[in-house]
This record gives structure tokens, C-alpha cells and sequence, in this order.
């Protein structure tokens, strides 16, 4: 937790109090006294720091803190991320990886490959990757909560979403092993935006890369060795950042 991220419900004027993990945080991690300047934020706002006025340092531990937020959200990330719904704990570790990367959208796709009752899991159902996304954020010194749309049919985001998603991108870059594939380096720009799609477990299916193929995706290898969804996902997302960045230093 390198940024102490609180919710606007939470401010009062401008005093923080918390008595929940992040408090346990400040006690026992940051190890801070009364006078310490800590990193805070606030979700989908502005960043500062937080003088922590007074703390309780046994359980049930409190910490009151006057915050000063002057410095502007963050711009939003140039990558965006389609991800095939995997199992819950795939899904955690992607949501906050992908969250500390810089993600600034992302949209959960059902695939044939994809077992139906993911999408009845508290995960999807009660938003618990919320909480996976804010973990992303305090992780890299972010405020901004990257957006999170479900698509249940994949007949529809073919025909419904995607034609207008390419319209917002410099590229749509499907990751797939092996095969025929667009070199990135041809792909990636240093001022463009780019949406990158990640598998289900088991991988796409033929008739599904070709929807997207036709739906203007460049198809995008990184070896014929296959790699697990977060892997892949962080990968290709590393990959394109540098090449951007690359591009950009020329």
C-alpha cells in the first residue's frame, strides 16, 4: 500500500478517520507517529498527503488524519484491456496487476471457453473486483478507478461493441501463440490508444479469432509458449507500454 486511498464519503471537511485495514497499515507497516506526512488520495480524485493528527496504536487500532489533496487524478491510462472471465482467482490477480500497469478500461468477455457459473460468483455479482482494482491503485500511487463493463454474449460485442471500439483505438491487439501475427513494433504509436484482448483459460477458439480478425484486431504473439491469462496479460501490457515509450524517446 503506497498511497492511502479513501472514498469521498469518507472525508469530513478535511480529516480522514480510519479504523480498518488501512489503519492497521499505518501502525504496524508505515510504523508512523503522530506528525508523520503520509501519501493519500482520493478514488477518482485528487492526491496529496495525509498528517496523521492522532493515533491509536493497539487494537482496535484508529488513525485521524488532516489531508491536504493538491495534486490532479492522474490522466488516464493509453491501454485498455478485454479479458475472457476466468476463475475468480485468476480474475483478483489480473484486476490488480493489470490496475498497477495502468489499465483505464476494462471489459469482461464470455467466450465458449468460459465456464458459465463464473458469472455467478460474488466476483462478478456483488463487484468484488472493486476491491481488487483499488489494490492495483495503491500499489502504483494512482487515484483513478479504471471502468468495468460485462459483455454476457459474445455474438453481441462482436456485432454491437466492437465495430464501434475501433474507432477509439490506434490498435485492438489480440494475444494468440504461435501462428501468423502483426509485428507490435508496426502496431504501436507513443500518442495512441490500445485495447488489448487476453483469452479464456484453454485459449480462444478458431471461430472466435476469426469474428475478431474480421472486427479489425491484430493478432499478436509473444513465442509459442503458451502462458497462463495473467501472465499473458501482463506481458503484452509491458510490451506495448515499452514500445510506446520506445517510439516516443526517438
Amino acid at each position: 500500500m503506497n498511497i492511502i486511498l479513501a472514498e469521498a464519503r469518507e472525508i469530513a471537511g478535511d480529516m480522514l478517520d480510519l479504523a480498518d485495514d488501512r489503519a492497521n497499515h499505518i501502525v504496524k507497516v508505515l510504523r508512523a507517529k503522530p506528525g508523520d506526512r503520509l501519501r493519500c488520495g482520493l478514488i477518482d480524485g485528487a492526491m496529496g498527503f495525509g498528517e496523521i493528527i492522532s493515533l491509536r496504536e493497539k487494537s482496535p487500532r484508529r488513525a485521524l488524519l488532516r489531508l491536504t489533496l493538491n495534486t490532479p487524478m492522474p490522466p488516464r491510462p493509453p491501454i485498455d484491456v478485454v479479458a475472457a472471465l476466468a476463475r475468480p482467482i485468476m480474475m483478483r490477480r489480473l484486476c490488480s496487476q493489470l490496475t498497477a500497469l495502468g489499465m483505464g478500461e476494462l471489459r469482461i468477455l464470455n467466450t465458449a471457453r468460459v465456464e458459465k457459473s463464473f458469472w455467478e460468483s460474488s466476483f462478478i455479482t456483488e463487484k468484488h473486483y472493486l476491491a481488487h482494482l483499488r489494490r492495483g491503485l495503491e500499489q502504483a500511487v494512482d487515484t483513478r478507478m479504471p471502468t468495468v463493463h460485462s459483455h454476457r454474449s459474445f455474438d453481441c460485442f462482436i456485432k454491437e461493441i466492437l465495430p464501434r471500439l475501433a474507432s477509439c483505438y490506434q490498435a485492438m491487439i489480440l494475444a494468440h501463440p504461435g501462428g501468423a501475427s502483426a509485428s507490435l513494433a508496426n502496431l504501436v504509436r507513443p500518442d495512441g490508444r490500445y485495447l488489448l484482448f487476453v483469452g479464456p483459460e484453454g485459449g480462444w477458439l478458431d471461430e472466435e479469432i476469426i469474428s475478431l480478425t474480421d472486427g479489425a484486431c491484430h493478432i499478436a504473439s509473444m513465442g509459442e509458449r503458451i502462458l497462463r491469462v495473467d501472465t499473458a496479460a501482463v506481458a503484452l501490457h509491458a510490451r506495448v507500454s515499452q514500445l510506446m515509450a520506445t517510439v516516443g524517446g526517438k
